[in-house]
């Protein structure tokens, strides 16, 4: 009896684990042969090269820009930042929002030197805006140039970006470009960085693919926040900064309204530009998913689930069929398990990380399955997002 119910279990088990290969093999197979290829690194743009970028003593001129930065709590970055942003070239016109910040960010930014750099004092955030929106919201009223330069406090940009961004966007026709966004490089000096972060890049162009976010007509949009170019016209178009007062992922959210108002956009990598805000580890990297992972589902404890299922099958799947499979099911698990590791690789090697870390996919997968329940247990308990010192409550 003892031996009829062991082989009945393992029979129960190797069918699960059969499904299980089945369907993971197959939503690979899909992912492959999407026409979209979201998992290419094609869409890219690099700053200016030494060929096409004015010599230092002819710096291009960027006499119709503004650049834009929010900054709250940026001593340790923001004076690295203006430093690189005025080395773009003349007539930058340069605001800073200091945003109610308590650690010198406004003594970093005058220890620069820099002569044309406003600084605006932030006013208290008010009930129903996320910190960041408020503090551009603020400094709406001094763009009088045709284009604004969105920068977050931390990114530090390499010579010729700007003039690369503005031959992107192009000029100012109908159908033409309103909006382009660069995904900045993150640190990834640990370990732990260089398992997880890669991976974020992925998941956003898996959730956004940039081609189809890139085509013109799509309903597709995407940004990356830390680095926006984009049209003042657009912009007002769309109902100015306050339109996206209470959205915690507002660069999509900036690119979604700015398309429906019939411009197009534009995202991509880059290896111009840098994130010098440190990640904090696991801990750090942990609060920066967190607070946005649940807003990503709408709050729906429906597509969470089917989140949770499609993580499990996709990725994780694969190396629990592998190692406790038999037979075809042990091997369809190693097979889809190398195509899941190539399918990241163009990703991994865009960021110069080792393969390790591509076949460490699934470790990743996990931990960001956590931090989306982490996000979500959260928001149960009545906490929407917290972010710089900032609680926003359901």
């Amino acid at each position: 009896m003892s031996f009829s119910r062991t082989c009945g279990v393992q029979f129960v088990w190797q069918g699960i684990l059969s499904v299980l290969a089945i369907a993971s093999a197959l939503s690979w197979l899909c992912i492959w042969i999407l026409p979209w290829r979201p998992w290419s690194v094609c869409e890219r743009l690099t700053a200016a090269d030494d060929a096409t970028r004015p010599r230092r003593q002819e710096l291009a001129s960027h006499d119709d820009v503004t650049v834009l930065i929010p900054a709250r709590n940026e001593a340790a970055t923001i004076g690295r930042t203006l430093v690189a942003v005025a080395g773009q070239g003349e007539g930058l016109e340069i605001i800073v929002v200091d945003d109610q910040s308590t650690d010198g960010t406004r003594q970093a930014i005058a220890a620069t030197g820099l002569m044309n750099v406003k600084v605006v004092t932030g006013q208290a955030l008010p009930r129903g805006w996320s910190g960041k929106v408020w503090a551009l919201y603020q400094a709406e009223g001094l763009l009088r140039r045709p284009l604004v330069w969105l920068l977050d406090a931390d990114i530090e940009t390499a010579p010729g970006l700007l003039t690369a961004l503005r031959r992107k966007i192009g000029g100012g026709s109908p159908g033409t470009v309103a909006l382009v966004s660069l995904m900045a490089e993150l640190p990834m000096g640990t370990m732990v960085e260089r398992l997880v972060l890669p991976p974020f890049i992925y998941f956003f162009k898996l959730l956004y693919p940039f081609a189809l976010s890139n085509a013109a007509g799509s309903r597709v949009a995407a940004a990356a926040g830390g680095c926006v170019l984009l049209r003042v016209e657009a912009l007002h178009r769309i109902g100015g900064f306050a339109a996206l007062r209470a959205a915690l992922i507002d660069d999509c959210t900036l690119a979604a309204l700015v398309k429906r108002e019939g411009f197009s956009s534009w995202t991509g990598l880059s290896r111009s530009l840098y994130s010098r805000r440190p990640s904090g580890g696991l801990k750090g990297i942990w609060a920066l998913v967190s607070r946005t992972a649940f807003t990503q589902l709408c709050y729906s404890v429906w597509l969470l689930l089917a989140c949770t299922a499609a993580m499990v099958v996709v990725y994780m799947a694969p190396v629990l069929v592998a190692v406790a499979g038999d037979g075809w099911i042990r091997w369809t698990g190693a097979v889809t398990w190398v195509a899941m590791t190539l399918n990241f690789w163009p990703t991994v090697r865009f960021y110069c990380v080792g393969l390790g870390y591509a076949i460490a996919l699934p470790v990743a997968a996990a931990l960001y399955l956590a931090m989306t329940w982490a996000s979500a247990i959260g928001y149960w308990r009545g906490t929407r997002s917290r972010w710089k010192a900032r609680d926003y409550s359901v």
